[in-house]
């Protein structure tokens, strides 16, 4: 047994399963330099990022505390791994965190009837305020080791956490974001608003992963794999 087949098992103590669903998408990239992780949750994804990539300085952000806890207990000892109890937006700041009874729901946007009909115990119990800083106020731009790859999994917040990043973007190879169809969370940006949005800075579409469908077989979200094939216009080609 691998040493990251064995922290996958352990942490099951803590109540935390791997994100193998995404091991197929990052294993397709090749090897990475660096994963920013936004919206690390209790340390699903970086499990799996960990798994694919051995070597791979991770830089993940979770804003709020019980999952943030979670997080530490499950990546102990890994010492290429940094996590920052932070969101990560436009500007510094405080915000109002909605939290989900499924703690991976919780949302800097309120959450709409939607999300919670197509999405059973998704439901808001409560709020708190954490703190929000671009990504520039945690990682230097010559500290991202490349290939790198930009994660965001935040509820309907990721149009702003793209924002959040874009004085970084040129430095990541590849983006790989949840992104809905539907208004599951009050404001959110939707997958064509974020692909435009990324397509005007240089990456586009490569893959599409984990289609979710309503009952009458509408697509509601997916994984979507972005590409940086230019900056600022110049083609990398």
């Amino acid at each position: 047994m691998s040493r990251g087949d064995s922290r996958w098992l352990g942490a099951l103590r803590y109540g935390v399963a791997a994100g193998v669903e995404h091991v197929r998408a990052l294993k397709s990239l090749g090897e990475m330099g660096t994963v920013v992780d936004i919206g690390a949750n209790r340390g699903q994804f970086a499990l799996a990022a960990r798994h694919c990539f051995p070597g791979a300085r991770i830089v993940s952000f979770e804003p709020l505390p019980g999952p943030a806890e979670k997080f530490r207990r499950v990546l102990a000892g890994d010492s290429r791994l940094v996590l920052h109890q932070v969101a990560i937006g436009p500007a510094r700041g405080e915000e109002t965190i909605h939290i989900s009874a499924a703690d991976d729901s919780s949302s800097l946007l309120p959450i709409t009837g939607m999300q919670r009909s197509l999405f059973p115990g998704t439901g808001e119990v409560g709020t708190a305020v954490v703190q929000v800083a671009p990504l520039s106020e945690f990682l230097p731009a010559e500290e991202i080791e490349p290939p790198a790859l930009l994660k965001l999994d935040v509820q309907g917040y990721e149009l702003e956490a793209l924002k959040g990043c874009e004085a970084l973007l040129s430095r990541f190879s590849t983006v790989y974001a949840e992104c809905s169809f539907a208004e599951l969370y009050e404001g959110q940006a939707l997958t064509d608003e974020v692909i435009a949005w990324l397509r005007d800075r240089g990456f586009r579409l490569s893959g599409v992963y984990h289609m979710s469908y309503d009952g009458k077989g509408r697509a509601i979200q997916a994984d979507f794999l972005f590409t940086r094939t230019a900056v600022y216009g110049v083609s990398l080609d």
